[in-house]
């Protein structure tokens, strides 16, 4: 008989439940899904990315496809696609809760289940079938800032994952039995993937820097480098104290002078024997000219973060440069990533979801249905006329019903009438 005993690791770097993969320390545990949340709520370029990830998956036909069409196959189909569109939640709103792995990695959602009463006044029963089987209630996300450690086996196998509710401070732990685990990438069987916007860290951090030195730099130049002239005896280290909190606060004067409908200062006129002023306030204006050109480094920057996620044809046109044929080619490049993601979450819910349905209900799984999707990107129909054009005048293809349904389906055409 085989040994069935597992000997070796994914070599995940791990501590107490504490994944320390990340070599930067700013971005490990809370202080990373920190920054990932700044990043994603805070950058216009990447808030665009994520945007357009989350509206075209959405928008996507999901469907449940039965795993034939034997009379127990259709009826296992035909009860998962009702709960699928029985849970509290829609299904929109499910799957952009998922996509939040986009951000952070990983995504977990624990999955709560009901019995199908019919229009109960209890939420764990209520539902729009009254049939006293057990459906899908919702599947809510247990934010990726409020978790606090993974439960893991000695070879690395995710057991589960414990929260910290920060309202209440209660901690409580989710088996991954009792769970979905979505995750941009298994590498390691790292519990908390990768975030899509790793690689886009480094420009997004020096951008951000640039932006704010040319804010800084901008108010400068319209309001003045602000000087103040003082005594010398009020800088030397022999200052008496009434002289040292003079300086403090004329210190504090410099460093908040603002052009705003609040805008002035007033100062003491004080002179010396000679008929100097002995304080003074001065705004020294600037040429207004610098040595780099900051749109253009931020703009770089910006490009870097696009090409990070395939997402870089957002901004063709954006300088007047790039064709058409280089934007399509990149939009399939960039429609191929999302037709894997989606993949990627379909997976999860035909892998765990479904079957673990179908057991609590008592059904065989060796023919269970499982959870499709459409095409992400559009067709084009001049080139698919074409290219049926061609096959059929070759006698490759010959036309039939069910080359006219799809063509019907894909060209957004009513199906033909039955025959009679």
């Amino acid at each position: 008989m085989a040994d069935l005993a597992e000997i070796g690791t994914t070599g995940l770097r791990r501590s107490g439940g504490y994944i320390t993969e990340e070599f930067l320390p700013s971005l490990q545990q809370v202080r990373g899904t920190r920054v990932w949340r700044e990043m994603s709520d805070n950058d216009p370029v990447i808030g665009a990315m994520l945007y357009a990830i989350d509206k075209i998956i959405s928008r996507l036909e999901w469907r449940v496809e039965p795993h034939d069409n034997t009379p127990a196959a259709l009826e296992k189909k035909t009860f998962v696609e009702e709960c699928l569109y029985d849970m509290s939640d829609s299904w929109d709103a499910t799957v952009s809760n998922i996509l939040s792995m986009l951000s952070f990695g990983f995504s977990y959602h624990e999955i709560v289940y009901k019995l199908r009463a019919g229009d109960n006044k209890d939420p764990r029963k209520r539902s729009k079938y009254n049939d006293k089987k057990i459906g899908w209630r919702k599947w809510p996300i247990r934010s990726q800032e409020t978790l606090n450690n993974w439960v893991l086996d000695p070879a690395g196998g995710i057991q589960g994952a414990v929260f910290l509710d920060p309202s209440t401070g209660r901690r409580f732990t989710i088996p991954i039995d009792k769970a979905l685990l979505f995750r941009t990438t298994t590498v390691k069987n790292n519990p908390e993937g990768r975030s899509l916007l790793r690689n886009a860290y480094r420009p997004w951090f020096f951008k951000r820097r640039i932006e704010e030195i040319e804010a800084i730099g901008i108010e400068r130049d319209l309001v003045g480098l602000p000087v103040a002239h003082v005594p010398p005896e009020y800088l030397s280290s022999t200052a008496t104290p009434q002289q040292a909190a003079v300086i403090g606060r004329i210190q504090e004067i410099v460093t908040r002078v603002k052009r705003n409908e609040q805008e002035g200062v007033i100062f003491p006129v004080v002179y010396d024997d000679a008929g100097h002023k002995l304080f003074d306030l001065t705004l020294l204006t600037s040429g207004g000219n610098r040595q780099f050109d900051t749109d253009k480094v931020i703009t770089r920057y910006d490009s870097r973060i696009a090409m990070s996620i395939l997402s870089d044809f957002i901004l063709l046109g954006h300088d007047r440069v790039g064709s058409f044929a280089l934007g399509s080619s990149k939009i399939d490049l960039w429609t191929m990533a999302v037709d894997a993601i989606a993949n990627s979450i379909a997976e999860v819910i035909n892998q765990h979801a479904i079957p673990r349905l179908l057991r609590v209900n008592g059904m065989a799984t060796d023919d269970m249905p499982y959870l499709g999707f459409g095409d992400v990107a559009a067709v084009n129909l001049t080139e698919l006329g074409d290219f049926v054009q061609k096959l059929t005048a070759a006698g490759v293809l010959v036309p039939d019903e069910n080359l006219e349904a799809y063509l019907r389906e894909v060209g957004n055409l009513p199906q033909s009438g039955s025959s009679e």
